[in-house]
């Protein structure tokens, strides 16, 4: 059973810094795309950034230039460092992944998440 655990999450004030793990296991045959979604209180979960299997990007307008995805593919880990937090980041932080599985299937997983509080 494949599952995703993310950790970094912090309370931290406006202007700092955190980077975000989360660590895929159990039944992986190859991950394709990975992502960081985000829950604001009160608010529908959202994307924040998205790497494919070869690397490439896409980021929310709202981090472009303040948040950066990474992944390394030996460790099935995908990475986010947020720089320049803002209160409005705050949120809990959810990991995906898109997984070729052992038993060849597809599907798509979940984390549990991690929060995020950026004061001002």
């Amino acid at each position: 059973q494949v599952q995703l655990v993310e950790s970094g999450g912090d309370l931290v004030q406006a202007g700092g810094s955190l980077r975000l793990s989360c660590v895929a296991s159990g039944g992986i045959f190859r991950i394709n795309a990975m992502g960081w979604y985000r829950q604001p209180p009160g608010k529908q979960r959202e994307l924040v950034a998205r790497i494919t299997d070869s690397s490439g990007t896409n980021y929310a307008d709202s981090v472009k230039g303040r948040f950066t995805i990474s992944r390394d593919n030996a460790k099935n880990t995908v990475y986010l460092q947020m720089n320049n937090l803002k209160p409005e980041d705050t949120g809990r932080y959810y990991c995906n992944a898109a997984v070729f599985t052992t038993n060849l299937r597809v599907g798509e997983y979940w984390g549990q998440g991690t929060q995020v509080t950026v004061s001002s």
